[in-house]
């Protein structure tokens, strides 16, 4: 993903590196082979970024591909019994689908896919059967941002599969707006094999939610969790800090927050604004800390916070993850859940944690953070947000993207300062690019 916006530098910098495919690679790769294969012309691929009389250029962005069953994963190529997940459990990394029709502006990926667009529901689950009876692969991980998002085409995948009477663990990532959305088929995702999603929340405050125009709720949160459980399926909640404005009083509310939601499982990151994103225009004058651009990768603090020094923004992670992972409800569920299945999930997890936990401390210790880096726009360079969309996905006609729009011109039209509930002023949300008007966000 880095090389498709980045491409510029690379080319600049990197004599060895010949080409770049931005998007999707599966065709364009195929096509790039090709013409170096043959001495054809670079600049009549769509999709690619070369250099030109020595200087980088890049041609027009090459179309998504519509069809994801027309490319399908070389699995008899893979040694299956070298991967393993979920405690030692053979298992495969798959996509049902690709993109997300969501408007989050400090999200990476949205645009990087383009459009929402799912695999055939019957032939992905004959996929799956098949790599459980002959490869043995017990584990299936999602890798999609939104693999829930067309509840029809979600409902037909389930139903396939258990019909193929295969017993899979099923883990992956998904909107808390979808799981309240399917709270009548949600039997149907636990007998399908699901025992975990990832919730993406980012915040427990509507603030910021609205900041980052996440276009949830914290009452949706709560309730998908509780739905969940419900269900016999765990869940694990992201939470996002770092944003400028937080102090210590905002750690410690969302904390609170967090034990009222009682997720099975927390996952901490810290905020980590992209180029090609619209919330790299909010935080374009906060100063990075982080000069390994290696590291910015969600798990380790790449910006300054005016209110909090960096060892307490770390003892605020570390101190919210020991809380929340070692209060009563969680060492219950770890040690002596009634479903063994999430009971070892849970413990497997915990045994992560464990060796995880004093590493980023350690590593925290030996890697000093700058005290007085350069600003975000000296670091990184101009915004990218205007080539956000990094393939052609054509015009949507669709109640879809009806709402798409709709839901952008809602997202544009606030002029008043953000609160955080006590007081203070956050920035307000970045404008969202032209492109996302015109993307096709059907299914």
């Amino acid at each position: 993903m880095f090389p498709t916006y980045h491409w510029r530098e690379i080319l600049a910098a990197e004599p060895y590196v010949t080409a770049i495919v931005r998007g999707e690679g599966e065709e364009t790769a195929r096509r790039l082979m090709s013409a170096l294969e043959r001495g054809g012309p670079l600049d009549r691929i769509p999709g690619i970024a070369f250099r030109h009389q020595g200087k980088p250029r890049a041609t027009r962005p090459a179309p998504v591909i519509r069809d994801l069953d027309a490319y399908r994963v070389g699995w008899e190529l893979i040694d299956h019994a070298r991967y393993s997940y979920w405690g030692g459990k053979r298992a495969v990394v798959v996509q049902f689908s690709r993109g997300c029709p969501h408007l989050c502006t400090n999200c990476g990926q949205r645009g990087f896919w383009s459009r929402w667009r799912h695999r055939d529901p019957v032939r992905f689950a004959k996929e799956l059967a098949r790599l459980h009876r002959t490869a043995g692969v017990e584990v299936i991980n999602f890798a999609d941002e939104n693999p829930t998002v067309s509840k029809k085409a979600w409902r037909a995948f389930l139903e396939a599969l258990i019909a193929e009477n295969v017993d899979l663990i099923l883990v992956g990532s998904t909107r808390a707006d979808d799981i309240v959305r399917d709270a009548d088929i949600l039997y149907l995702y636990k007998k399908a094999g699901w025992q975990r999603f990832l919730l993406g929340m980012e915040s427990t405050d509507e603030a910021t939610l609205e900041l980052i125009r996440k276009g949830g709720t914290t009452a949706t949160d709560r309730e998908a969790i509780r739905l969940l459980r419900a269900n016999c399926i765990l869940s694990m909640a992201t939470w996002v800090v770092g944003f400028e404005e937080d102090g210590d009083s905002d750690q410690w509310r969302g904390m609170r927050q967090l034990l009222a939601y009682d997720p099975d499982q927390i996952q901490l990151l810290y905020v980590t604004p992209h180029r090609w994103t619209p919330f790299y225009r909010v935080a374009i004058e906060r100063r990075v800390i982080q000069p390994d651009r290696s590291k910015w990768d969600y798990k380790h603090q790449v910006l300054a916070t005016r209110q909090i020094q960096p060892w307490r923004m770390l003892l605020w992670v570390k101190f919210i993850e020991m809380v929340l992972q070692c209060r009563p409800k969680a060492l219950y569920r770890t040690f002596l859940h009634p479903d063994r299945g999430l009971r070892h999930a849970m413990r497997w997890y915990s045994r992560m944690g464990r060796r995880v936990w004093p590493y980023e401390i350690v590593s925290f210790l030996r890697d000093p953070l700058e005290r007085e880096g350069p600003t975000l726009a000296q670091f990184w360079g101009d915004p990218q947000d205007a080539e956000e969309v990094a393939m052609a996905a054509g015009a949507g006609k669709t109640d879809n993207n009806r709402r798409a729009a709709q839901s952008a011109r809602h997202c544009g039209s606030s002029s008043n300062p953000l609160e955080n509930g006590t007081g203070k002023l956050r920035k307000q949300p970045a404008p969202l690019p032209a492109a996302w008007r015109s993307m096709d966000i059907s299914f």
